[in-house]
């Protein structure tokens, strides 16, 4: 439950925007702009603090401090190298929409993150695990929570930032309803995920782009 918390929108904040936001206690709100009435109505929230950030940045490098050095990296910008069916069952037109929402929003995750689509709206996420299945777990039950339902359907869909290394993961996917997944693929045991797949009639998408956050 959010208490506290940080917001950042894409878009402007307009009034009504901002009535529903009062509504929950936030510290910073990070958006491209914010209408005059929005304004207004977070003039009552005095520790409330609003950061204009409508710049996107261009800068190619991200640079991450560790003892004795600094990381220097590519940003990862990649969304896929390339959209490869590896089941018998094909994705429809809505989970490949809900895959590629959920892949954009998986990359800021960090790993291993499991995220869950529904409706590009993200009602799982699971990140920071030690391993795959455990974010896998609690992505797939905070969806369930979300949802108020004993089994998810076709319209919610699995995203992973990287690989199965076993087929758990697909396993534990099919526990609660789910019917699409997408992921890297890249495992030497991606046969077995993609049989296990098969079996339970789950549609997969490999992607051949890692994202593996740290």
């Amino acid at each position: 439950s959010i208490f506290g918390g940080i917001v950042g929108s894409n878009a402007i904040i307009d009034k009504e925007a901002a009535e529903e936001m009062v509504k929950t206690f936030l510290e910073v709100i990070v958006a491209p702009g914010f209408t005059d009435d929005a304004l207004d109505v977070f003039a009552s929230k005095k520790n409330l603090r609003l950061i204009v950030a409508d710049i996107p940045s261009d800068e190619d490098w991200e640079y991450l401090s560790v003892d004795g050095g600094l990381l220097v990296q590519n940003r990862d910008r990649a969304l896929f190298q390339r959209w490869e069916r590896v089941t018998k069952h094909e994705p429809t037109p809505e989970q490949i929409e809900e895959m590629i929402f959920g892949m954009i929003v998986a990359i800021f995750v960090k790993s291993n993150a499991i995220l869950i689509s529904k409706d590009k709206t993200a009602i799982g996420i699971a990140g920071g695990q030690t391993n795959r299945i455990w974010a896998a777990s609690q992505a797939l039950e905070r969806a369930k929570q979300f949802t108020d339902k004993e089994r998810l359907s076709n319209a919610e869909v699995l995203i992973s930032d990287a690989f199965f290394p076993f087929s758990d993961t697909v396993e534990e996917a099919a526990k609660y309803g789910i019917k699409a997944i997408i992921q890297p693929g890249g495992s030497l045991r991606d046969q077995e995920s993609i049989d296990a797949a098969n079996k339970l009639g789950i549609a997969m998408i490999f992607t051949g782009c890692r994202h593996f956050k740290h």
